[in-house]
């Protein structure tokens, strides 16, 4: 379990992080998400025990990360997946890691299958791509069985196959009584992986729970035979309707009233559902402000 609280950052007269608090239960997978300059980065590396906070405490199993006996058969993080030495080869590289954790050697070459990289185990570092590297990263972050994961942008320069790959493997990981904590600027596969939110905006944390009760009020998508009679049935309703693409309407209204909106109008509907498939991204920029923007 992550526990954490009232934590601050302050770098003279600027707040980095201010006041923030949450928790990260076992047996689920949490998106730590926020803009550029957030507070995002600087969050995890209090929690990793790379920055001190100002005030607060962040702690993983009950106690600070610097406290742990041996922190990576607790705790497994990437947050750099360039970090890694580019003369070793993938195989040295958790040999290492695998001497510095105390766990068999063996647990080496078990992870770079694990994470399909054992045709590439002589190759080094430096040769391998963006995504080869963060499927490195994961499996050192794995090396010491922990019970926790926490991962900084994991899917960057992966192919489709690859993302595919990391949300089942870590979806595998929660549902085995693991803990994750993933941030990503990919707000898609975000949604589709994660089962809770954390959201920062300007160091602070601007909404906490889970994915469903986030996106609930997102309101339900909506498409007719006749859009422009739809659109019109359901605003003299007294619902507020926003276009979208391919014809559809996002209504402020559960699914039933504007079922019961369109039958009162005599419209036959062709789609109706809630409105969550491009909800994270509208709530993601409800939360954070106009003036903030994502990095793809």
């Amino acid at each position: 379990m992550i526990t954490v609280e009232n934590l601050s950052k302050r770098y003279g007269s600027h707040t980095a992080v201010n006041d923030v608090s949450f928790t990260v239960e076992p047996g689920s997978v949490t998106g730590f998400l926020g803009p550029n300059g957030a507070g995002k980065s600087t969050t995890l590396r209090m929690l990793t025990g790379l920055t001190p906070p100002t005030s607060g405490t962040a702690t993983i199993a009950g106690r600070r990360y610097a406290e742990l006996p041996n922190p990576g058969r607790v705790v497994g993080v990437m947050l750099d997946a360039a970090a890694q030495h580019p003369g070793r080869t993938g195989r040295e590289t958790l040999l290492l890691n695998s001497g510095l954790l105390g766990v068999p050697a063996k647990r080496a070459d078990e992870m770079l299958e694990a994470v399909g990289l054992t045709a590439a185990a002589k190759k080094r570092v430096g040769q391998y791509s963006l995504g080869m590297r963060q499927r490195l990263g994961i499996a050192a972050a794995l090396l010491g069985d922990p019970a926790i994961l926490i991962l900084d942008e994991p899917a960057n320069g992966m192919d489709p196959e690859g993302i595919r790959w990391m949300r089942g493997l870590l979806q595998d990981f929660a549902s085995r009584g693991g803990t994750v904590v993933l941030s990503s600027h990919l707000l898609g596969e975000v949604q589709a992986t994660v089962d809770r939110l954390v959201v920062i905006g300007g160091g602070r944390i601007v909404a906490n729970g889970s994915l469903g009760e986030l996106l609930a009020g997102q309101g339900t998508l909506v498409r007719g035979l006749d859009p422009v009679a739809l659109r019109a049935a359901l605003v003299a309703a007294g619902y507020a309707v926003e276009p979208v693409a391919d014809g559809g309407l996002r209504v402020e209204a559960t699914a039933e009233e504007v079922g019961r909106a369109a039958y009162a109008a005599g419209q036959i509907l062709i789609e109706l559902r809630d409105s969550d498939g491009a909800g994270l991204e509208d709530l993601f920029f409800q939360l954070t402000g106009p003036a903030d923007q994502l990095a793809a």
